[in-house]
């Protein structure tokens, strides 16, 4: 199915594995396990949309407040999504991987599996796939205002001429346009300290279907719904 929309960056919050899990009695790290194998099947469906551009928070700068066993499934999953089988497939289907979030925080092999995806699908361009792991968006806003302010300060730049163009040029996600459509799941109707700058003129689309049963049907009835809607960017259109 061809794109209909003008829909160019969508933006997934992955909630709800725990509380799909205790539906079936199951451990929580039972329903991250579920989650995790539904991200390669959803990348591949927005392909088939022709959307360019996909980020998908699954673990945010909070979550090391979790149980102890939680995080450390959380924080070692890209070594399954992303293990030496699995990167043909992003060759394959000419998908470039970019973490967004802190990187001196992981193991070692978690920050090594995912900077190798990162160099060996740097080259492709079909779709740029933002894997927000220790991410916040406050993080992310306050290391991009440093850059700035330190970019300004060793060049002499006079702090009162600072644009907002240069903040979203150091931020992690420089390489991808605003959000259009964000959808999170699981029934939650928050950003959770998500790509807040990212998401200013987004639509927002939040469905009570937990992540793990999230399939493209979804995805299909969330971007029927977003062509549904008027976005005027504060704007009032065909005003007289």
């Amino acid at each position: 199915m061809v794109n209909i929309t003008n829909i160019k960056h969508i933006a997934l919050i992955l909630d709800g594995n725990g509380r799909w899990a205790k539906k079936f009695h199951r451990p929580r790290t039972y329903g991250h396990r579920v989650g995790m194998q539904n991200i390669w099947p959803t990348l591949l469906a927005i392909k088939k949309q022709n959307i360019k551009h996909a980020s998908f928070y699954c673990f945010s700068t909070e979550n090391w407040n979790r149980p102890k066993s939680e995080v450390e499934f959380l924080i070692k999953f890209p070594l399954k999504l992303f293990n030496k089988n699995k990167q043909n497939d992003y060759i394959k289907n000419n998908i470039k991987v970019i973490w967004m979030g802190l990187r001196n925080r992981v193991p070692k092999e978690t920050r090594d599996a995912i900077e190798e995806i990162e160099s060996k699908t740097k080259d492709c361009n079909g779709l740029i796939f933002n894997i927000c792991l220790d991410y916040g968006s406050h993080e992310e806003i306050e290391s991009s205002i440093r850059k700035v302010f330190d970019y300004y300060i060793k060049n002499n730049i006079d702090l009162n001429k600072f644009k907002i163009e240069d903040l979203f040029k150091n931020l992690y996600s420089k390489d991808s346009p605003p959000i259009d459509l964000l959808i999170r799941t699981s029934g939650e109707q928050r950003l959770s300290n998500f790509m807040l700058l990212q998401a200013a003129y987004a639509e927002l689309y939040f469905t009570k279907k937990h992540w793990p049963e999230f399939r493209e049907s979804d995805l299909k009835s969330a971007i029927e719904e977003y062509n549904k809607r008027d976005r005027r960017f504060g704007e009032i259109k065909n005003a007289k």
